[in-house]
């Protein structure tokens, strides 16, 4: 079956199948946020915060020497303007073991554990984003990180210490025609004859690090049952090749590319995991993987909140600084409250990972998706702050006297987030299948249109067994004054928290009841589920760092308490707002003319322009540069 029968033959039924295979469908440890969806607010999850407490002296050595290389050697304007990642700054971090941060010691790693990987992350995040992009594809979802969860020792032994060493990795999922939807993927691996090899084939689209790796995960389905699996596979191989270096908006020095791989012969002992495990082990992969994003994030936005506060201290406009005009003023401040929950969110997220005994699959996913979004609000409100200054380049700035603040550049930059590991629409959509997982298991029976008469009887009693104890305490609990007390000024909101749990809560049950079958389909309903629970987990974490830094009587404390106190109260309002629109929206009338749109009905709005096709160059214009010219990977 060629790749193009299998994009044209997998049907909506059976892609669900193959991401409904992927899950994992147990949670043997407590989620924070799997309890809010069910509406439980589990305090004792995430309180006390768990404060940072005195740092390892390997770590606190090695921060600060990262710090000054990055100081003086990672010159991100000059990144940006060549489009090249520097030689020196490659060998300098091999030297520093940059790219062994989270391998283990006995590999040859750094052995750092998630959050201090994560301050490492953020610390790049407020310099420059190629370099972090680099680390982080390499260790976040490049070869180590699926070894130590899924491989056997002897692989750890035969490639983690090369990475460790240096030797770059990335992850190669994504395909032409294939984004998020596994089943459709067209890259095969044919088990040879012999039973000594797979045979892959097939192209892979955006593979980051791509164009300067030695090894990377690659997936693959098998040609006859299309079961994926995950293989390591060496650049070097032949018949691997560098199509194309693909070039970006921002991340200009990005490796990342479009590799072909013709009858490449990949061992068996390079299969990670079991055979058609490759999946589950994509997303478990992830589920830590992505924390990268949050922190890097949280670099990015106290970088940007600094350049905002600068220049609304300094410029002058009607006699006094712009900062001191309301309008201003009120995105200073939202910017410096939404940074402090965000932080607390991402810390908190990394200590579950670290301390274990945590489910934090819903945690990654949502810190990564709230702390993108609001982050990229950050950067956006930075542009406006410095107008034209935040418009015009740093070079440009610096040509004529004027320090080269590099907002421009950061804007660019930074957009990718949003889309990076699990574009934000494709993390609601995960979310929200865990929101109802619950109701699913329950109940999914009696809106299964394939079951049978008696499946569906079995489970209405199974329902009515557990929905008569379960959706009476969804209204009954006490989310009002005294409880919570001890935190003070901060107490209401975890009150809030509360009360509003029980009620998500519920609107997933009445979702399901009013939509059944067709709720998949229903995305602005669940989106707006999953950015509630994603609001009540950041004011839940913010209220929780604030307290836990008062306790421990904190200089910064009263600071902090107010950071919370005003990030809480904005976040009240939206959520209040999300519950409001969930059943009162325009989403059938939005569905309907979006609808008219893609097949074509309202092209009349198009008069008056020069269609596309038209100011496009030629296809023989747009061609591949010859391969010649092409990047090859460097070893």
């Amino acid at each position: 079956m060629s790749s193009n029968d299998v994009r044209s033959q997998v049907s909506e039924q059976e892609a669900r199948q193959v991401a409904e295979a992927s899950r994992e469908t147990e949670w043997k440890s407590p989620s924070f946020l799997k309890e809010l969806f069910l509406g439980n607010f589990r305090l004792d999850l995430i309180h006390p915060y768990p404060l940072v407490g005195e740092e390892r002296p390997e770590f606190t050595a090695f921060y600060r020497a990262f710090r000054e290389f990055l100081v003086h050697e990672v010159d991100a304007a000059a990144i940006d303007r060549t489009g090249e990642y520097p030689e020196h700054v490659i060998d300098g971090l091999r030297k520093l073991g940059a790219f062994g941060l989270k391998i283990p010691r006995q590999y040859g790693g750094l052995g750092f554990s998630m959050l201090e990987y994560s301050k490492l992350m953020e610390l790049l995040g407020s310099v420059d984003g190629n370099v972090e992009a680099l680390l982080s594809a390499h260790q976040s979802i490049g070869v180590p990180t699926p070894l130590l969860y899924f491989g056997t020792e002897e692989q750890k032994r035969r490639f983690l210490p090369r990475c460790a060493a240096g030797e770059i990795s990335g992850f190669a999922l994504t395909e032409p025609d294939v984004g998020s939807d596994p089943a459709r993927l067209a890259t095969t691996a044919a088990l040879s004859a012999d039973g000594t090899h797979y045979v892959l084939n097939g192209t892979k689209l955006w593979c980051t690090n791509g164009t300067i790796a030695d090894l990377l995960v690659v997936m693959a389905a098998d040609p006859q049952t299309r079961r994926i699996s995950a293989f390591v596979v060496e650049m070097k191989s032949p018949g691997v090749k560098v199509e194309h270096r693909c070039r970006f908006m921002g991340l200009r020095a990005l490796a990342n590319a479009e590799l072909s791989f013709t009858d490449v012969q990949v061992p068996v002992e390079n299969r990670i995991g079991g055979e058609g495990k490759g999946l589950k082990i994509a997303l478990t992969t992830l589920n830590t993987g992505r924390l990268a994003i949050p922190a890097g994030s949280v670099g990015a936005a106290k970088l940007c909140l600094e350049i905002s506060r600068e220049f609304s201290a300094e410029r002058v406009q009607w006699g006094r600084p712009v900062g001191k005009h309301e309008a201003i003023a009120h995105k200073l401040a939202d910017m410096a409250a939404t940074t402090f929950a965000m932080e607390a969110m991402t810390e908190l997220a990394c200590q579950m990972a670290d301390r274990g005994g945590y489910d934090i699959r819903l945690e990654a996913a949502a810190a990564k998706l709230w702390s993108t979004e609001r982050t990229w609000t950050v950067v956006d409100d930075t542009m406006q702050i410095r107008g034209g200054r935040g418009y015009e380049t740093g070079d440009s700035l610096a040509a004529r006297g004027e320090e080269p603040v590099p907002v421009e550049q950061i804007f660019r930059d930074y957009r990718i987030n949003r889309i990076f590991e699990g574009s934000s629409e494709i993390m609601h959509l995960f979310m929200a299948r865990e929101a109802v997982d619950k109701h699913l298991q329950v109940a999914g029976d009696l809106i299964d249109p394939k079951k049978s008469p008696g499946a569906k009887v079995k489970a209405l009693l199974r329902a009515i067994g557990f929905y008569a104890w379960w959706y009476p305490t969804r209204w009954l609990g006490w989310g009002r004054w005294p409880r919570y007390a001890e935190f003070g000024p901060l107490a209401g909101h975890l009150r809030f928290v509360e009360r509003k749990a029980r009620k998500l809560s519920r609107q997933v049950l009445h979702g399901m009841l009013v939509h059944q079958a067709k709720l998949q389909h229903k995305q602005g309903f669940l989106f707006r589920l999953v950015d509630v629970v994603d609001e009540l987990f950041a004011m839940a974490a913010a209220v929780a760092r604030a307290e836990a830094l008062r306790r421990a009587g904190q200089p910064e404390a009263d600071r902090a308490i107010e950071l919370a106190d005003l990030f809480c109260r904005s976040a009240r309002h939206t959520v209040d707002k999300l519950f409001r629109d969930l059943w009162r929206n325009d989403d059938a009338r939005k569905y309907k003319v979006g609808a008219a749109v893609t097949d074509g009905r309202h092209a009349w709005i198009h008069a008056g322009t020069i269609p596309l096709a038209e100011h496009l160059p030629a296809p023989s214009t747009a061609a591949k540069p010859a391969a010649a010219e092409r990047p090859v990977p460097a070893r």
